[in-house]
């Protein structure tokens, strides 16, 4: 009897139909579906022994919209969707970093993530009459070349940080970070 998971593709939907901004609901068949091939890659990912998983475990790998060479995740990590995600080369993300990439989620060549850096691209309707029916929106985050995430922080849905920036630890990112600059606390302010 074999141990090995099947490869798990998504169904073919469009992830892109939903993440242009616009608000649509969240609970439908197909984008469950989704996030059921984010979770089983996720698990295989997070309990796969690392000498045979490499730097990503292969179903994670085949969400994700590219993975650049050199890119490396540690383990623990979770995505809602993956096929979002667009890593640069040599991207390093810590332990705990979590992805939910309902929008294009792009970091660029040779940025680290440290431990439990959260990235979020669900902005969810503020009624709870609406949050009851699904209703969210998706906006992208884009983050640069050569950037430092710190341990901890939250990127919130919409924000772009430039090339060579430096975000400190704990901080909660809620607008664009320009190139270069060092930013930290909550919300992030320029240090």
């Amino acid at each position: 009897m074999s141990t090995r998971a099947p490869a798990i593709k998504p169904p073919p939907v469009a992830l892109a139909e939903v993440a242009d901004g616009r608000w649509y609901t969240c609970l439908t068949p197909d984008l469950a579906a989704l996030r059921e091939a984010a979770r089983q890659a996720c698990w295989r990912h997070n309990t796969m022994d690392p000498a045979l998983r490499g730097p990503c475990a292969p179903e994670l790998a085949a969400l994700f919209a590219s993975l650049g060479e050199g890119a490396f995740l540690e383990a623990p990590f979770h995505t809602a969707y993956g096929a979002n995600i667009s890593l640069g080369d040599d991207v390093y993300l810590n332990s705990g970093c979590v992805v939910l990439d309902s929008a294009p989620v792009r970091i660029g060549r040779r940025t680290m993530l440290g431990p439990a850096v959260h990235i979020y691209c669900a902005d969810h309707a503020h009624g709870s009459e609406d949050r009851r029916r699904g209703l969210e929106r998706a906006l992208p985050v884009t983050i640069g070349e050569d950037v430092w995430i710190g341990g901890g922080a939250i990127l919130l849905p919409g924000v772009t940080v430039g090339d060579g920036a430096l975000i400190g630890a704990g901080a909660v990112v809620t607008r664009d970070v320009a190139p270069g600059a060092r930013v930290g606390g909550s919300p992030a302010r320029p240090l």
